[in-house]
């Protein structure tokens, strides 16, 4: 048996138009109803409700809106895109269940058990669960922002094997090839590296909220919580079945660890994706050797903003990263505090949390460290 989450961008579900595309609806439908046959379990994060929400209003597509009205686009397309996937997916015997999250019930540990708990019972009565971000209440603040990262994070919530994102092109491309001819598409990338950062260009297109960069991000975050990854066209013929099956299609991701525990994986969701801790080769070899905690006296340089509880990245001299932890202190107070020893954070700031900035219970060590 093999855990899959699907993503599923608004470009795939309207099929490049300004609607919900009740075709491909079914033929969704009809591929997944095969891999529960085969024993599979299938969980979908799906986008798609704002455009719902345009379509019944009768609003413009391309029409410039500002959060709220978005909120309200949510509201009213959320419930009609329930209702396509109730019905077409009845037609197949397939049971459907909704749920909605924002990066609050991630990053609050016990909401993100309770998320755990429920997403793994439905698997387990055979429904197929089907999730977005609640866009209608979500502020600025608890948005995960986009579905690709939560899709991300959902794969390492319920222990996935495979993420399999679903979009408008074929996968990661050297280049963009709508622009440049000579573009390849890549099969697979082994790591995620600064080169392959520089590939994922800008953002998506007016019916979406992610382009390729979302997309490589939601990749980095999986493969961190061992979760194998593609990115393929969501219009390739029977391409979730074909993937199922084994066969390769788009671009392969494969994890980069075996699946870390719950704990680890619920500190790995709240990665700052621009946080960036080097630390000096002593605090390094502490850190990958010897279990031990991040101290501000091992610390050489601190960028990005963070606040006090997200997880921040830890690199070593080299550029490699080596850690993921949950910080201790802001981003501006471990500026201040950085190459000092512990009893001096005090006369700093003022006040302190510990002297460990990054506790050791709190950090998860990469591979290849």
């Amino acid at each position: 048996m093999t855990r899959f989450v699907v993503k599923l961008g608004t470009s795939v579900l309207t099929a490049g138009t300004d609607r919900l595309h009740r075709p491909y609806f079914v033929e969704l439908a009809r591929q997944i109803t095969r891999l529960k046959a085969d024993g599979h379990e299938v969980v979908l994060v799906s986008s798609g409700a704002v455009a719902a929400g345009k379509e019944r209003l009768g609003v413009a597509p391309r029409q410039r809106s500002n959060i709220p009205l978005k909120q309200v686009f949510a509201a009213v397309g959320q419930s009609r895109l329930m209702h396509l996937y109730e019905q077409i997916f009845e037609l197949y015997g397939l049971q459907v269940a909704q749920a909605l999250l924002t990066r609050d019930d991630l990053r609050d540990r016990r909401r993100y058990l309770n998320a755990r708990n429920t997403l793994t019972l439905c698997l387990a009565q055979g429904i197929v669960p089907i999730i977005n971000e609640n866009d209608a209440v979500a502020t600025a603040e608890i948005r995960v922002g986009d579905n690709d990262n939560l899709s991300a994070l959902v794969s390492g919530l319920i222990d996935a094997d495979l993420l399999l994102i679903l979009t408008d092109i074929a996968g990661l491309y050297s280049a963009d090839p709508r622009s440049d001819p000579t573009a390849e598409l890549l099969r697979e990338v082994p790591v995620i590296d600064e080169r392959i950062w520089a590939m994922a260009g800008g953002s998506g297109t007016h019916r979406g909220t992610g382009g390729m960069q979302t997309k490589i991000q939601a990749a980095d975050l999986a493969t961190r919580s061992g979760v194998a990854v593609i990115i393929a066209a969501g219009h390739e013929s029977d391409v979730i079945a074909r993937v199922a099956n084994g066969e390769r299609i788009g671009t392969f991701f494969p994890a980069a660890t075996t699946h870390p525990d719950a704990r680890q994986r619920w500190i790995l969701a709240e990665t700052v994706r621009h946080s960036r801790i080097v630390v000096d080769e002593g605090a390094a070899t502490a850190l990958t050797r010897h279990g031990k905690s991040l101290l501000a006296a091992g610390i050489r340089e601190v960028s990005g903003e963070f606040d006090r509880g997200q997880t921040v990245r830890i690199f070593d001299p080299a550029g490699r990263e080596i850690a993921r932890g949950l910080t201790q202190y802001r981003s501006n107070d471990m500026r201040m505090i950085a190459g000092l020893r512990s009893h001096q954070i005090v006369s700093v700031l003022g006040y302190d949390y510990g002297p460990e900035v990054v506790h050791r219970d709190d950090m998860v060590v990469l591979a290849g460290s």
